[in-house]
């Protein structure tokens, strides 16, 4: 069973006592797994529960007071966390008490008092607590007489070079997608639930599942050949806009996929949109009618690269 809290307080979630690891974990990306991967067998050779503490929004995002470009949601977080074998997890709410509380504070009230540690595993030059003071050293020496220990794991690299959120999210703005997959571990994608648009994919003939991004920024823009899975789908080929339409005077950030030769409702449902190719940035077209003919050029170019057959596209 898995459980999840938001909160500094709050009753011990794992009584029996955690191998815990603390991160951002953006991405849940190779280098991340690899920390969780120690965690578990850990926590299996203690018979402990393996346990992670994240934060949400994310340090720099709160510091930085606004919307910074992210490889995934919460609600992603979340999944990959559980999948990857955390049984407990703390997503944290990183607000201004939790910025200024002591790294002191933090050993006491978080890793021992909500999750019963009795051994931490975190990642070189790792640093925690207000004004970054915690380190390793600190953590050993609490620990000694709070009855948990500390260590520190190699970075793990890929092609000797240290993976890292920054680094893939560098790779999806140059649309390098087969790199940033390599390091992430998987293909990226974007997931969410489809909402309503406003209907004008429909009337010039490429109805689009739209997805909101909300308070997320994305690691890039533009247009892109894609695939969707989700709700029945499986790698589905399709193009997509994502940013703010300009030519239609949008303003919020969305995620727009015209899946090919598809007529199914997907209003509601929860579908996932890996990027597999960008084919040009968003720009904003003097007429509807010129952007029509740019969009059956997008989708042509996106059909070659993906080897969909080109078959009429069926109303959504």
């Amino acid at each position: 069973m898995h459980t999840l809290s938001r909160d500094v307080a709050g009753p011990v979630l794992a009584p029996r006592g955690s191998v815990v690891c603390i991160g951002a974990f953006d991405g849940v990306h190779r280098g991340h797994r690899y920390v969780l991967d120690h965690v578990c067998r850990r926590a299996a050779e203690l018979n402990l529960d393996p346990a992670a503490i994240s934060f949400e929004p994310i340090p720099r995002e709160f510091f930085a007071r606004g919307a910074l470009a992210r490889l995934s949601s919460a609600r992603d977080k979340i999944v990959q966390l559980q999948g990857a074998g955390m049984r407990r997890l703390l997503l944290l709410r990183f607000n201004a008490a939790l910025a200024a509380m002591s790294a002191e504070d933090f050993v006491a009230r978080v890793l021992v008092g909500r999750l019963a540690a009795r051994e931490v595993l975190v990642g070189q030059d790792f640093r925690f607590g207000h004004g970054r003071r915690g380190d390793l050293a600190l953590l050993q020496r609490l620990g000694a007489g709070l009855g948990f220990n500390a260590r520190e794991l190699a970075p793990f690299a890929a092609d000797g070079e240290r993976i890292s959120s920054s680094a893939i999210r560098g790779l999806l703005a140059d649309s390098r997608f087969d790199a940033a997959a390599q390091l992430l571990g998987r293909p990226f994608a974007i997931a969410g639930k489809v909402v309503h648009g406003q209907q004008l994919g429909r009337r010039l003939g490429y109805p689009t599942a739209n997805l909101r991004l909300g308070r997320r920024l994305a690691p890039l823009a533009g247009i892109f050949a894609v695939r969707v899975s989700g709700a029945g789908l499986q790698a589905h080929p399709g193009v997509a806009s994502l940013g703010v339409r300009p030519t239609v005077a949008g303003t919020e950030p969305l995620l727009e996929a015209h899946l090919f030769d598809y007529d199914g409702d997907l209003y509601a449902r929860r579908i996932e949109v890996e990027f597999v190719a960008k084919l040009r940035d968003e720009e904003k077209f003097p007429d509807l009618p010129s952007m029509v003919r740019q969009i059956d050029a997008d989708a042509a170019a996106a059909r070659r690269i993906l080897g969909a057959t080109a078959t009429a596209a069926a109303g959504a």
